[in-house]
């Protein structure tokens, strides 16, 4: 297993960010809007993430980096729950900046588990 959380897994193309939003379905579990995009069948390739902590919430740059550093972190190291289908993942943070790392972890996971769920119903539609 991988546990590495290399470039290529990061979504960094302004184009591909603005085609998220756009054109993404979304979901609301605390403390992550949770914004994804599935478009052609790219089976085996790696899903990409974009992770964004407000300013207005967290005003110091610090707080906000200390955050998205604990995100990534429980991303990469649960990322396996996740199958790999190119899709492009967006971890909007609206939590409360108290948040510890146990707590983000456990979300992280829950957020994981429905976004599969979310997608396993649609791929099989799609076979048939």
């Amino acid at each position: 297993m991988n546990l590495r959380l290399p470039k290529s897994e990061r979504l960094h193309a302004d184009k591909l960010i603005k085609e998220l939003f756009n054109e993404g379905s979304s979901f609301f579990l605390y403390p992550f809007k949770v914004v994804f995009l599935n478009k052609e069948k790219k089976e085996g390739e790696v899903n990409q993430i974009l992770i964004s902590v407000s300013k207005k919430k967290l005003k110091k740059a610090v707080d906000r980096n200390r955050v998205k550093r604990k995100i990534r972190e429980a991303y990469r190291l649960n990322k396996h729950k996740l199958s790999p289908v190119g899709m492009m993942l967006g971890f909007i943070f609206v939590g409360s900046p108290e948040i510890n790392y146990s707590e983000l972890e456990s979300k992280m996971i829950a957020s994981l588990e429905k976004l599969q769920k979310e997608i396993s119903p649609k791929s099989n539609t799609d076979e048939h």
